[in-house]
């Protein structure tokens, strides 16, 4: 049974193939809700909820499902629920924010608000290298015990010494993990506090945002659990010669562990982070352990590029900056294109937003938030079940679908 435009209903439950969707869609905006309906339907949600704002106000709040197959407990319009990636949108918002201020310099080099960071030849790298992934310290020579990486300050030291792996400034690679350390040392470095507590006071308090970078104990009640799907088929493991042409490189990389595509990952020991341990939620890693709904995702990305409810983040110049294009073509660790800004993916052929002008972050799995200054859109969505891999269709159906729905609004 689905929900009509204006109902308000709660506690959705799977039964039987049929998934009961909750909460409200404004006039226009139906293929939304039809979109989200047939994730559950046909394309394996279990829990997820997507929210859409239009000119400062919501015209698409959703949730269904179950936080867990195993307990059955009903996704909940509060329902937290980790975004990986989709955290670097935050910590970027924050950067910006210092920039705005006159606080950050981002053409300054690192070096300025962090001396250590000048070892092995870095001293001249700017902070508008880290957040667009051109700074070449995606891996560590020697990996960071995973306590040691959640207490912050070692991972900071080792990141600093550490040389990279290409020189800074010619290339390009998607700094997965040490992205969040990076980048939140400069902001802690420049306003004196870690990077989830000035997410916290400066961005989600006078937005009331439910979106935390390090998660308070008194939140885990409300927390869904990840559910990870294998591959059909681990490439990893078939003969090369099965294996499409295009795709030879990128398992080639895959399968060596030296390469860049899976050091990136590897930067602390257990490389393997479990993201359901409470101690790894309570810790801040600013590139991908942020917790929140999909709704907050979706407002603070509408509070960057227009007013909502009285607050507006970025000044038109701030967004003009932060949102310009600064590296794109092949990626060095993920070995296929991807564009970034300072601190935002920008739409790629695989990056499912709504327009040229969009610019936000996805997370593995399929959460993603992002905002579309022409259409003065923020969207957010996030899920439970990690599927993975390129037939995964559920941002993209949902994206698409607020595209035809902002069309829809307009006549």
């Amino acid at each position: 049974m689905r929900a009509r435009p204006s109902e308000q209903r709660s506690g959705g439950v799977r039964m039987g193939g049929m998934t009961v969707i909750n909460g409200e869609v404004a006039a226009g905006f139906e293929p939304v809700r039809d979109a989200f309906a047939a994730n559950f339907a046909e394309r394996e949600d279990i829990g997820a909820a997507v929210c859409v704002y239009q000119d400062g106000r919501p015209v698409v709040d959703l949730w269904a499902g179950v936080t867990y197959p195993d307990t059955g407990r009903p996704w909940e319009r509060d329902t937290l629920q980790l975004v990986y990636s989709a955290t670097k949108g935050a910590t970027a918002t924050a950067a910006h924010l210092l920039a705005q201020r006159g606080e950050l310099d981002l053409d300054a080099p690192v070096a300025e608000y962090w001396p250590e960071f000048a070892a092995n030849g870095k001293a001249e790298i700017p902070v508008r290298w880290l957040l667009s992934h051109q700074a070449g310290l995606v891996a560590l020579d020697q990996p960071v015990p995973l306590d040691e990486a959640l207490a912050w300050h070692p991972m900071a030291a080792a990141l600093a010494a550490q040389r990279p792996q290409w020189a800074p400034g010619t290339a390009h690679g998607y700094h997965g993990r040490t992205w969040g350390w990076l980048v939140g040392e400069v902001i802690r470095r420049v306003s004196g506090r870690s990077p989830g507590r000035f997410f916290a006071e400066e961005i989600a308090a006078p937005l009331g945002l439910d979106f935390f970078i390090g998660l308070p104990a008194r939140e885990r009640n409300r927390l869904s659990r990840m559910v990870y799907r294998k591959p059909d088929v681990d490439l990893t493991t078939v003969p090369e010669e099965s294996i499409p042409e295009e795709l030879r490189d990128l398992v080639a990389a895959w399968r060596d562990p030296n390469s860049l595509s899976n050091r990136a990952y590897a930067v602390t020991d257990p490389a393997n982070i479990d993201f359901d341990s409470p101690d790894v939620q309570a810790a801040e890693l600013p590139s991908s352990n942020g917790i929140g709904t999909a709704r907050g995702l979706a407002r603070m990305y509408a509070a960057l590029i227009g007013e909502v409810d009285g607050v507006r983040l970025f000044t038109p110049e701030t967004l003009a900056l932060a949102t310009e294009e600064q590296a794109s073509g092949q990626d060095q660790v993920m070995l296929v294109p991807s564009r970034f800004s300072t601190g935002y993916m920008l739409p790629t052929a695989t990056i499912p937003m709504t327009g040229p002008s969009a610019f936000g972050h996805t997370g593995r799995g399929g959460s993603l938030g992002f905002a579309d200054p022409e259409r003065g859109t923020g969207f957010g969505y996030v899920m439970n079940h990690v599927i993975g891999g390129a037939g995964d269709m559920r941002a993209t159906s949902l994206s698409e679908a607020a595209r035809e729905s902002l069309g829809l609004a307009d006549h």
